[in-house]
């Protein structure tokens, strides 16, 4: 709770330096989300159906991770509720990308589908 206290001020805004922390935070992670749907998008091997179950997620999430940082990037967002709607909506996309990541590992370690990284 003391956390919450040291950034919010008495009228219930954030600090602009503590939310550019986070702008900079999700812009990074928006990106590395980005890049890694781009590679494997770039990948050779041809799609299977399967792939579409790990694709969704991680699409999904980005959406939502994109929507954070749009959100953050307002001043509104300067509104501590604001704010920690948008931080709960970005988190909320980046474990939809982490389960996508994990369930496209899965599916490769068990060799479902034509990308497998087994021999």
């Amino acid at each position: 709770m003391r956390e919450d206290n040291d950034r919010e001020g008495a009228n219930g805004r954030i600090d602009a330096t503590f939310r550019n922390g986070s702008v900079t935070a999700v812009g990074i992670i928006l990106g590395f989300s980005l890049g890694f749907l781009s590679q494997w998008a770039a990948n050779p091997i041809a799609w299977s159906k399967v792939d579409i179950a790990a694709a969704i997620p991680i699409i999904v999430g980005i959406v939502l991770q994109g929507k954070a940082f749009a959100d953050l990037l307002s001043t509104a967002c300067l509104v501590a509720r604001n704010y920690e709607r948008a931080r709960r909506v970005f988190l909320v996309g980046l474990a939809l990308v982490a389960a996508g990541v994990a369930l496209a590992l899965l599916l490769d370690v068990l060799g479902l589908g034509p990308r497998t990284l087994s021999p």
